[in-house]
């Protein structure tokens, strides 16, 4: 009869009968995923009440915090309005870019990699 095998990942207890002694498990350590800037570009058409929205709609900005990166992004040009997974930044541009869109605004975000 075959012996049965340990789950994956689990330390083995000693082979008694043979005499072996234990085996030593390696852990992985691991590692946090890159982080990507999502940064918002200032327009001549985007409205600012608009962008105050999509910051506190898509964002999660309070309505304080908002106004202020409205305004840093309308004297600046851009600013960075979150910082994620790419997967997500990836997906919060989109969302916000299809939604500008359907609403007849040409708002830009973009990603670079967070330093």
């Amino acid at each position: 009869m075959p012996e049965p095998k340990d789950p994956p990942n689990t330390p083995r207890q000693p082979d008694r009968d043979r005499g072996t002694g234990t085996e030593t498990l390696e852990r992985s350590k691991l590692q946090r995923p890159p982080m990507w800037r999502v940064l918002m570009h200032n327009d001549d058409f985007t409205t600012q009440e608009f962008v105050v929205h999509v910051l506190t709609t898509f964002f999660r900005k309070d309505p304080t915090e908002a106004t202020a990166l409205m305004l840093k992004i309308h004297m600046t040009g851009k600013a960075i309005v979150a910082v994620y997974t790419r997967d997500v930044a990836e997906t919060k541009v989109d969302q916000v870019t299809e939604y500008a869109r359907a609403q007849g605004h040409p708002l830009m975000l973009t990603l670079e990699p967070d330093a």
